[in-house]
């Protein structure tokens, strides 16, 4: 593993030194990123509730009430009711299990393969680089929306398709990131001395290029993360995504979209709340791991 120590004084003007792992460095330059920080907790605590929604979600997802209606928040329903009676909290919480699972299977599955392909075609160059490197325009270049809605038609609404084929549009951007960092360190003194050991070209990629690059490669993944969620949104808020029975917050926003302006305005905080604050504690997440896995953004 190329990867190393650094070693730095324990106090000013102490001969004392400490070996500091890369992984120690990475953590103490996260943790100083306040706002990141508090995006992880925000995060992983709306995750946990929209995957306990079972458990804590105040109804039953399946439970409505034509007589009670559209009701405004209050004490009993926090985010009030839709013309069907059904609690909207219950709602967005399941909801979120299926558009935090997109955005999270469509960035594993993404960054995955667009780091191979990235990988491959910066390590080995010359004819392999052109053709990966076509193969990925020629994905670029297709309309997004329309392959989006025609795939959609073709193989079905259901989340397993939709993580498909968001994954299948994703990748090409991660695979160009990846490639231009392999291309910058692949003559690195440390991928030389990989190579003059005996090392196999599948090793030195595995275990000497990909570590070093990790820093671009996870910064792209939350990126895709939140653009996953908004693309799946969109999807579903033009009807070509989830479909009913199953609730995404985009067919949420979708279903409220005739109550702009009305009394039952408040159907479209929740889902459009929920998508804006994902979203942005993705992004600051990606902002404090750039810092992070940047020495040269130590602040002092």
């Amino acid at each position: 593993m190329s990867i190393g120590t650094i070693e730095e004084p324990l106090l000013a003007g102490n001969p004392e030194t400490v070996a500091l792992t890369q992984w120690q460095l990475f953590r103490r330059r996260f943790f100083r990123h306040k706002v990141a920080v508090v995006s992880v907790v925000i995060l992983i605590l709306f995750t946990i509730a929209c995957f306990t929604a079972s458990i804590i979600a105040p109804f039953s997802n399946t439970a409505q009430d034509l007589h009670l209606g559209a009701v405004s928040p209050n004490g009993t329903h926090w985010f009030g009711t839709d013309l069907l009676g059904r609690d909207q909290l219950t709602r967005l919480l399941y909801a979120g299990q299926i558009s935090l699972k997109i955005g999270f299977a469509v960035a594993l599955i993404a960054t995955v393969f667009g780091t191979a392909v990235g990988a491959i075609a910066g390590y080995f160059g010359s004819s392999v680089d052109q053709a990966l490197m076509r193969f990925t325009d020629l994905f670029l270049v297709v309309p997004a929306l329309a392959i989006l809605a025609i795939a959609l038609r073709h193989f079905g609404h259901t989340d397993t398709v939709v993580i498909l084929v968001l994954a299948a549009l994703f990748w090409m951007y991660v695979a160009r990131v990846v490639r231009g960092q392999v291309l910058s360190i692949k003559e690195k003194e440390f991928v030389e001395a990989a190579r003059a050991s005996g090392a196999s070209k599948t090793r030195i990629i595995v275990r000497h290029v990909v570590p070093n690059i990790i820093g671009p490669i996870m910064v792209n993944a939350t990126l895709a993360v939140a653009a996953a969620i908004v693309t799946e949104s969109t999807l579903s808020f033009l009807g070509l995504g989830i479909q009913p029975p199953n609730t995404s917050w985009g067919n949420m926003l979708s279903d409220a979209e005739g109550f702009t302006g009305t009394s039952q305005a408040y159907l479209i905080y929740a889902p459009g709340l929920a998508i804006l604050f994902t979203v942005l504690c993705v992004n600051f997440i990606g902002d404090g791991l750039r810092d992070a896995f940047d020495p040269q953004s130590e602040k002092h």
